[in-house]
C-alpha cells in the first residue's frame, strides 16, 4: 500500500507519520493486515510537481492540510477548500479512486460559536470531497475532529491543552476565565489508531445532530470513538499535580485510557530540558541511604535502600504496613521472626538472581549486607504512604 499523506508536517500529521513507519519498518505489529510499501509526504514547502506523481501513485489519502490561524480571513477557503479542490482534481486526473479521507472540525456544524469563516471553509470541504465521492465512486471518509491534544501540538496556537501544557511546564502564566468550560478532547493516539483502522477498513461512522456525534454503522461522517468530555478546571487541577510531582513524588491516579493518563503523557512532551531530571533527597548516614523514589494516593510507596559492607538495617516489625524487598546488587540476608515466637525465617537474597521477599505484617525483620566490600542495593515498596505522625513501625531486634 502507498499512502498519501497531505499536512505532513503538521500535528496530526507528524503523529501519523511516525505511526505509518512505525509499521512499515516491522517495529508496530499491532496492524498485521496493514503492509506499507511507501508513504508520501506532502506538505507547504513540497515541491508542488510531486503531488501530481503521488496522486497517480497513492492507495490511500489522508488529506489533513488546512489553515487554521491565517493573517487574513479570506484565506480560510483558500487553504481549506481550495487545496482539497486541486487534490481532488488531480487524483481525478490520473483516474484515481482510492479511498480519501479528510480531517474536518466540528466547527463546520457552524453552530452558535461554531459560525464562523473557518468553520463554513471546513463545510464547504466536507461538501467537495463528498460531491467527489458521489462523482467517481471512491470511498470518502469525513472526519469532524473535536478539540485536538497530544505530543508534538503547537503551543498557543490552536490548542488550550497545548498552551496549558507548555506554560505550566515552563512556569509561564496560563489566563482560564471560566474554569466550568467544558472541552470534547480527543487524544492524538486514539485519532491515529482510529485512521489506521481506516486504512483496514474498519472506521467508524456516525451522523451529527448538532455538535452531538451519533454512531451510525450507516453514517455519512466518521469519527473516533474514543473522547474525553473536561473543564478547563479539571484540566488545570491535573496540570498543577504533574508540574508538583517533582517536589511531592506523589504519581496521580492515571487508569489506562484515561484522560489523566493521556494528559500526563502530553504535559512531559513539554518539559524542558532543565525538568526533565530532578534530583531526590537521600537521607544518609554512617550505614548507608534511603532515598524516596515514587508515592502514589492509593498504592504506596517505593523507596531505593543503600546498605554498606556488613551493615544491618531494619530490626522493626509494623502491624498493618507490608513490603517488599527486591535486592537489585550486591548479596545480603533477609530474616524475618513472627512477634511472640522464637523462629526465625532466612532469605538469601542477591542482585545475580533477582528476587521479591514480602515483609509479612507482625512480623519483626531485618536485612543484613553480607558482603564486606560492596554495597547491597534494595528496592523497597511498601504499600502506604508513610506517616510520621503514624509510622506504623516498631523495634525490635530479629534475634
Amino acid at each position: 500500500m502507498r499512502i498519501l499523506i497531505t499536512g505532513a508536517k503538521g500535528f496530526v500529521g507528524k503523529n501519523l507519520c511516525a505511526a505509518l513507519k512505525n509499521i512499515q519498518e516491522g517495529k508496530d505489529r499491532t496492524h498485521p493486515s496493514v503492509t506499507i510499501n511507501e508513504i508520501f509526504e506532502y506538505d507547504i514547502d513540497t515541491d508542488e510537481s510531486l503531488l501530481d506523481e503521488y496522486c497517480d501513485k497513492a492507495d490511500f489519502v489522508f488529506n489533513l492540510a488546512g489553515v487554521n490561524r491565517p493573517p487574513n480571513v479570506e484565506e480560510f477557503m483558500q487553504g481549506n477548500f481550495g487545496f482539497a479542490s486541486t487534490l481532488l482534481e488531480t487524483l481525478k486526473k490520473h483516474n484515481n479512486t482510492c479511498p480519501i479521507m479528510i480531517s474536518s472540525s466540528i466547527q463546520a456544524t457552524c453552530i452558535g460559536r461554531y459560525d464562523s469563516e473557518y468553520g463554513r471553509s471546513k463545510k464547504a470541504g466536507e461538501e467537495l470531497v463528498f460531491a467527489y465521492g458521489k462523482e467517481t465512486g471512491a470511498k470518502v471518509l469525513v472526519y469532524r475532529f473535536p478539540n485536538l491534544f497530544g505530543k508534538w501540538c503547537r503551543p498557543n496556537y490552536n490548542s488550550a491543552v497545548a498552551t496549558f501544557c507548555h506554560n505550566i511546564a515552563n512556569d509561564l502564566p496560563i489566563t482560564v476565565n471560566d474554569s466550568s468550560i467544558q472541552l470534547e478532547l480527543l487524544y492524538i493516539d486514539d485519532l491515529v489508531n482510529e485512521m489506521i483502522s481506516a486504512l483496514e477498513g474498519k472506521e467508524h461512522r456516525c451522523e451529527f445532530e448538532g455538535i452531538d456525534t451519533i454512531f451510525n454503522d450507516s453514517g455519512r461522517y466518521c469519527a473516533t470513538p474514543i473522547t474525553h468530555k473536561v473543564t478547563l478546571g479539571e484540566i488545570v487541577s491535573y496540570l498543577e499535580i504533574f508540574k508538583n510531582q517533582t517536589s511531592t513524588l506523589i504519581i496521580p491516579e492515571i487508569p489506562d485510557g484515561s484522560f489523566a493518563k493521556k494528559l500526563y503523557s502530553t504535559y512531559l512532551s513539554y518539559l524542558p530540558e532543565r525538568k526533565v531530571s530532578f534530583p531526590l533527597k537521600m537521607n544518609e548516614d554512617a550505614r548507608g541511604s534511603f532515598t524516596e523514589l515514587l508515592k502514589t494516593g492509593k498504592c504506596g510507596q517505593v523507596s531505593v535502600n543503600i546498605s554498606k559492607p556488613g551493615i544491618t538495617k531494619g530490626q522493626h516489625w509494623h502491624n498493618s504496613k507490608w513490603e517488599f524487598f527486591i535486592v537489585v546488587s550486591g548479596k545480603g540476608l533477609i530474616q524475618q521472626r513472627k512477634i511472640g515466637t522464637d523462629k526465625v525465617l532466612n532469605f538469601e537474597v542477591s542482585g545475580d538472581k533477582i528476587t521479591a521477599v514480602h515483609m509479612l505484617p507482625g512480623y519483626t525483620h531485618n536485612i543484613i549486607n553480607l558482603s564486606e566490600t560492596e554495597n547491597l542495593i534494595t528496592v523497597m515498596w511498601a504499600n502506604e504512604q508513610f506517616d510520621p505522625n503514624k509510622p506504623d513501625t516498631f523495634f525490635e531486634v530479629v534475634e
